[in-house]
């Protein structure tokens, strides 16, 4: 497989004197059709850029146009088309729902930018499922799952791949926490967007060049972090329900307001799957397509109901600048 390489954010020098500003990272070639290949790497990398460039493994470099994106799990798909790529052997992905805490793990980039490409860290998984707060270009912020590693992730490695012992593709290296709000240092946190989510992704983004995904058409806000005045006075659920998503706003004419979904009602399954964070409602509400049925479990106040909900787009609440937790 093939890697190009840099650091997120450079300025660069025009002859008018004038300063742009340019991104670099990581890539992986995963998908070879003739002289054509198919580089999955991080939406922030190739955001608002102008030009795309590809660094290959043999320094060559070629130009690349863009495929699609999704700036909700911070993935992109670029093309190039060159007789360079021709012979190169595709990156193939491994299955990171079968990843263990504590086994190993690579992570393959040019941290730094071009001058370090190619280069190799090794740590390990350091845990599945973490639940990361990414501001996505459209201003809204979104949780994702990640992989978390211990795996050295500098500035150059977004877009880069997380490989396992076998050399395959277990993740898309996404993103570090450097410092902490109160301004300490940290080191060995990195994530990574796990492969099963990163491959279905960037089918989609082949196909349509970009991901269309369900909503409920709420805003939302978790139980759990309602004061116990708040749940008893206004959400008024048992006081057996210490888990769920309470609706905090329908909009009109969306999925929800069609299902008769109503504020302060209490979402805690979807499905038979239990829901005790908006992250892991939206989550559930993602494995499922626009037009697929499901079924919500609610208490309305000390009532337990169940509605089935025909999903479709609803993108007032996808766009919504709401100021609690989600929205879906």
């Amino acid at each position: 497989s093939d890697f190009f390489g840099g650091n997120d954010n450079q300025q660069s020098q025009e002859d008018s004197g004038q300063l742009e500003e340019t991104s670099e990272g990581s890539g992986v070639i995963y998908k070879l059709e003739g002289k054509t290949a198919y580089i999955v790497t991080n939406n922030h990398v190739v955001e608002k850029q102008d030009g795309l460039e590809v660094l290959l493994k043999d320094g060559s470099r070629v130009k690349a146009t863009l495929v699609g994106t999704d700036s909700y799990t911070d993935l992109a798909v670029l093309k190039v088309e060159s007789d360079k790529v021709a012979d190169i052997k595709p990156a193939t992905f491994g299955d990171s729902d079968n990843l263990k805490v504590g086994e190993p793990a690579i992570a393959l980039g040019s941290p730094l930018g071009s001058q370090y490409a190619n280069s190799v860290t090794s740590g390990i998984i350091s845990s599945l499922n973490r639940q990361v707060v990414n501001q996505n270009d459209e201003g809204q912020t979104v949780n994702i799952n990640a992989i978390q590693t211990d795996a050295a992730i500098n500035p150059g490695n977004s877009g880069g791949p997380l490989v396992n012992m076998a050399g395959q593709v277990i993740g898309i290296n996404s993103s570090k926490i450097v410092q902490t709000e109160s301004n300490v240092s940290v080191e060995g946190i990195g994530f990574a967007i796990p492969s099963n989510d990163v491959v279905n992704v960037i089918n989609q983004l082949e196909k349509d060049g970009k991901v269309v995904r369900p909503a409920l058409g709420i805003t939302m806000v978790n139980l759990s972090d309602l004061s116990t005045e708040q749940v008893s006075e206004i959400v008024k659920v048992p006081s057996s329900v210490t888990q769920g998503v309470v609706i905090n706003n329908v909009q009109s004419s969306t999925p929800a307001d069609q299902a008769g979904l109503k504020k302060y009602d209490v979402i805690t399954k979807i499905d038979d799957t239990d829901v005790s964070t908006g992250v892991e409602l939206q989550s559930e509400l993602y494995k499922h397509k626009v037009g697929d049925t499901v079924k919500i479990t609610y208490y309305r106040k000390d009532k337990k109901e169940t509605v089935s909900v025909k999903l479709s787009i609803d993108a007032n609440s996808l766009k919504s600048n709401s100021q609690q937790q989600g929205n879906n």
